[in-house]
């Protein structure tokens, strides 16, 4: 075990991250190649091109968001085991200003997407009529430009100062993000909540679930904390965060929460069912009537295997949580089960006989995960992988349990 004093670092010694040319041509290749297919398929299947690209567009949304939620935590609740492995996270924020441009893009596919969308659909429905002080085009983009107002201004202002002190070493500039946290994090709780209900709800205007937004925000976290282990583990693989800035004890906590989590998914996704199940109402049980005919429901217990008893049985023990071969592997296992969780939330409005996946499925995400990467990779190749000056940095750097 690793115990380390503040004197003996050096942050001079401190590096970027580096990517081979290799991992970043291959996420071009990915971003070009992915978005060619993408846009074809747009334009010659839009009614399976568009669910895709909202599959894709809410997966890694929900990445980068994580970025800027992780940030806000470590910030407010003053947390030193973070400080060294906190960058990750801030570089994953680069993706939100390419997602307000993607969201552009997206709203030129709403009338395939949400029923609400159409005015003859709503003129002859009761319920869509009642609803449409709030489901509407217009309401719904003015929400979606204040979200990103919330989430671009407040995330990136809390990575500005954090770099900014990686210059002068001031200390304010940590009391600024305790200050910017704390008004960050309940409007990301709210608007986040309203992000799931617009773009995902929505999809089924009839239904509804008071606990929708926590069950997104629990696979958010979920694959979040599972994105950061392996931005760490690939870090200290290249030599950049040594023994002395991450040691095994950085790991075990990202471990714990990537476990904590998988329990936290199960839970709120059986509250979810049991009480709309015992309830039995109509307006409610529709949801799961449509997810559970077909193949959707093999799917479905296939994504409570994937998602929960796998990732469940195989991080309980502690060696794993501290073993960064296995929890490396674990974590990409997990960002493929929260993509399969995103697409049972959308796929089944509109394929009610099972999943489809072919040419268009895999180019819409190799189109995202491409520009996702190389968005994040190019943040982190020009910042320091540690916040050199960060005044809980001694505190880290000795962290044992």
């Amino acid at each position: 075990m690793s115990h380390h004093t503040h004197t003996e670092f050096q942050p001079s010694s401190v590096r970027s991250m580096r990517f081979s040319a290799g991992a970043k041509s291959t996420l071009l290749v990915l971003a070009v190649i992915g978005s060619i297919l993408t846009v074809t398929a747009l334009l010659k299947q839009p009614a399976r091109a568009w669910p895709n690209f909202l599959v894709n567009y809410f997966y890694f949304l929900a990445l980068s968001l994580f970025g800027a939620f992780f940030v806000a935590l470590q910030h407010i609740t003053n947390a030193y085991w973070s400080v060294t492995v906190r960058r990750f996270a801030e570089g994953l924020m680069s993706y939100l200003p390419v997602a307000l441009v993607l969201g552009v893009v997206l709203m030129f596919g709403t009338h395939h997407l949400y029923e609400w969308t159409h005015t003859e659909v709503v003129a002859n429905d009761h319920l869509l009529h009642l609803k449409a002080p709030y489901l509407n085009m217009k309401f719904f983009v003015v929400r979606m430009i204040l979200f990103f107002v919330i989430w671009i201004g407040l995330g990136l202002k809390m990575r500005k100062n954090s770099l900014a002190q990686d210059v002068d070493g001031d200390h304010k500039h940590t009391l600024a993000n305790v200050r910017t946290a704390a008004v960050f994090l309940p409007l990301f709780g709210i608007s986040f909540s309203v992000a799931s209900f617009d773009l995902l709800m929505s999809l089924e205007p009839h239904w509804f679930s008071t606990i929708y937004g926590i069950y997104c925000f629990a696979g958010l976290v979920f694959s979040g904390f599972s994105l950061l282990a392996i931005l760490v583990i690939y870090g200290r693989r290249q030599g950049v965060l040594t023994d002395q800035m991450v040691n095994e004890n950085h790991i075990h906590d990202i471990g714990k929460m990537m476990f904590a989590f998988t329990v936290f998914w199960a839970y709120i996704m059986f509250s979810q069912l049991m009480l709309q199940w015992y309830a039995n109402l109509p307006e409610e049980t529709v949801y799961y009537i449509r997810r559970f005919n077909g193949s959707w429901w093999p799917y479905f217990w296939t994504l409570l295997i994937v998602h929960f008893a796998i990732p469940f049985f195989s991080l309980l023990p502690r060696g794993v949580k501290r073993n960064e071969k296995v929890l490396f592997g674990m974590a990409v296992f997990m960002l493929l089960a929260q993509w399969m969780d995103v697409y049972f939330l959308v796929m089944p409005v509109f394929f009610k006989d099972g999943p489809v996946f072919g040419w268009i499925e895999l180019g819409t995400f190799a189109a995202f995960a491409g520009v996702f990467g190389l968005s994040v990779i190019r943040f982190l190749e020009r910042v320091p992988a540690v916040p050199v000056k960060d005044p809980r940095l001694s505190q880290c750097l000795g962290h044992a349990q």
